[in-house]
């Protein structure tokens, strides 16, 4: 992997979404959604819940398709199956409660998902590099099923990195967490935002503050704010800034 670039307004975009649109019937779960989010960029993706963030990640990583609209993720597009394909290796995604075998030990998982990836004689390696990445070397021998929601979330990641993707998609990482919890998860995401790009999403403010770089604001499926987090915060706080668009009624 390359050293992560500054996440400059020159910097190549990794993740785009052009007008997105999601129907179900007449309602509008996402309605013109449009942001870029750049090489070398920790991305927030705020919002209050049901805002339309899940349904937004889904899309990017070609579990839903639009109703209208578009996105690019690595100059690729996940709508046409050939083109996923190729994205799935460049590409870790760790959905809100993510799916693990719970019956299964994360050595055996990662196993498992190794070999699913064709990894072949780099398995090993890679499993010795996510075990490190995520600290989970004292709980690999244990049942999924036995582990704390702290390192489930742990484990979830290692299985996101196991093939060193580009790009990170993380659906709400530090949901249901205790606090020394999520201090840990925030810690290896701005360690992986060194060389990765990562799109997260979530309703703290708090952890906006402390992982991202630039913010995409959503409320109702529509767009509110896109920028940095200094030109999100302006001469206001964080707080008050996130108050004033979601009272602010969409155009």
């Amino acid at each position: 992997m390359t050293t992560k670039t500054s996440p400059t307004k020159s910097a190549q975009v990794s993740i785009s979404a052009s007008g997105v649109t999601k129907l179900y019937g007449d309602f509008a779960a996402l309605q013109d959604v449009t942001f870029d989010v750049r090489e070398g960029t920790v991305a927030a993706f705020l919002g209050p819940n049901g805002a339309g963030k899940s349904t937004t990640m889904k899309i990017l990583t070609g579990y839903l398709s639009p109703t209208k609209g578009s996105v690019r993720m690595a100059g690729l597009d996940p709508v046409d199956a050939a083109q996923r394909l190729v994205l799935a290796r460049r590409l870790g995604y760790l959905p809100e409660n993510g799916p693990l075998y719970t019956d299964m030990t994360p050595a055996e998982l990662l196993q498992f998902v190794g070999d699913v990836r064709l990894l072949g004689s780099a398995l090993p390696r890679a499993i010795d590099r996510v075990v490190v990445q995520c600290d989970i070397s004292s709980v690999m021998s244990k049942p999924i099923a036995k582990l704390s929601k702290g390192f489930r979330q742990r484990v979830g990641m290692a299985q996101a990195l196991l093939h060193d993707p580009e790009i990170l998609i993380l659906d709400e990482p530090t949901s249901g967490l205790d606090p020394l919890q999520i201090r840990e998860v925030r810690k290896l995401i701005r360690e992986l935002g060194k060389t990765k790009t990562i799109l997260l999403s979530t309703h703290i403010l708090q952890e906006v503050e402390a992982v991202a770089d630039s913010v995409i604001v959503i409320k109702s499926g529509r767009l509110r704010f896109t920028g940095t987090l200094d030109e999100l915060r302006g001469q206001s706080t964080l707080e008050q800034r996130f108050y004033e668009l979601m009272d602010k009624e969409a155009a």
